[in-house]
């Protein structure tokens, strides 16, 4: 048991890194996992998928808003979600993490219970990482991934004619930011969704082996991840309103918070949905929905034939 109020200075580095790795069961791919040097990952496909996320407090996330356990299933979900992008299916996680000295263990531990957590719902482990002191509390989370024998799926693929289709949420996370940043904490389904998204990470791979021309992770909205498919393929891209529908819930919540809910479906980031383009005639995999289409023209997105008037999504330096 830990005692209580027991700091990071107290229990030290290789403390923690003993306590929140032991007995915490590895998949067959991790042929060594957390004590050596360095990790070991089997690779059957010759390459490895590889991504990296940080995670800094008061800028991704707040714990006054969130659990520690829910942030760590947040740093997590954000990396496998772009290993799913490119078609591959994740095979471990690296946790590089620095915090000041006179952090809770427990807040420690339960960060780390969320990446296991979330590692464990694709089956994967904490292969390693590292802790170093910091004056903010930072979490970098790097994944790794097969492709699995097939290609990956790239945003430079796109090409006029092609189908684009969406699988998982949209909006919800950005509807939750805006309950949160107004002081509420209700509804927990929709507060939840930005503490706490649900990548669909299987649709990744499927849409590889249905021939998807291009794939992006929707991180910082559909508007503008969408956008860079457009701009490096070279591909004018409609999306269709009445394609993306609004749930009731977000309606609801658009009415007391004065936001017409379609903006977070465009503009909402963190749902860490996937969004791809297919060859027309394509049979969609199941849990995709078709909302647009690729054209010949400037490589732009529009709604409806226009162009979105406001924001297009999140920009980390603006900080919108």
């Amino acid at each position: 048991m830990d005692t209580p109020g027991e700091r990071l200075s107290e229990l030290g580095e290789f403390g923690l890194i003993s306590r929140v790795t032991r007995d915490r069961p590895q998949p067959p791919a991790t042929l060594l996992g957390p004590g050596d040097d360095a990790a070991v990952v089997a690779s059957p496909d010759g390459r490895v998928v590889a991504c990296t996320d940080v995670l800094v407090d008061c800028v991704h996330f707040r714990l006054d808003w969130s659990t520690p356990e829910q942030v760590g299933r947040k740093a997590a979900a954000a990396n496998l979600a772009d290993v799913a992008a490119m078609g591959a299916v994740p095979t471990g996680l690296l946790v590089g993490l620095a915090c000041p000295a006179d952090t809770p263990v427990e807040t420690l531990e339960d960060l780390a219970a969320g990446l296991w957590a979330e590692a464990g719902v694709v089956g994967v482990g904490v292969v390693g990482g590292d802790v170093a002191s910091s004056a903010t509390l930072v979490v970098s989370v790097t994944a790794l991934g097969s492709l699995e024998g097939r290609a990956p799926v790239l945003r430079t693929g796109a090409r006029p004619g092609d189908v684009v289709a969406v699988a998982g949420r949209l909006g919800w996370a950005g509807a939750g930011l805006a309950v949160l940043t107004r002081g509420f904490r209700s509804p927990g389904t929709v507060v939840n969704a930005h503490r706490v998204p649900e990548p669909p990470y299987a649709a990744g791979p499927a849409a590889a082996k249905a021939g998807a021309t291009s794939m992006i992770d929707v991180s910082d909205g559909l508007l503008a991840d969408l956008g860079h498919i457009a701009r490096v393929s070279g591909v004018l891209v409609d999306l269709r309103s009445e394609a993306l529908e609004v749930p009731a819930r977000l309606v609801d919540v658009g009415s007391a918070l004065g936001v017409d809910p379609l903006h977070w479906l465009l503009t909402g980031g963190e749902d860490h949905a996937l969004v791809a383009t297919f060859p027309p005639g394509t049979a969609l995999p199941e849990g995709w929905r078709e909302i647009g289409v690729a054209a010949a023209g400037e490589p732009v997105v529009l709604v409806d034939g226009r162009t979105y008037e406001g924001d297009q999504g999140w920009d980390h330096f603006a900080g919108r």
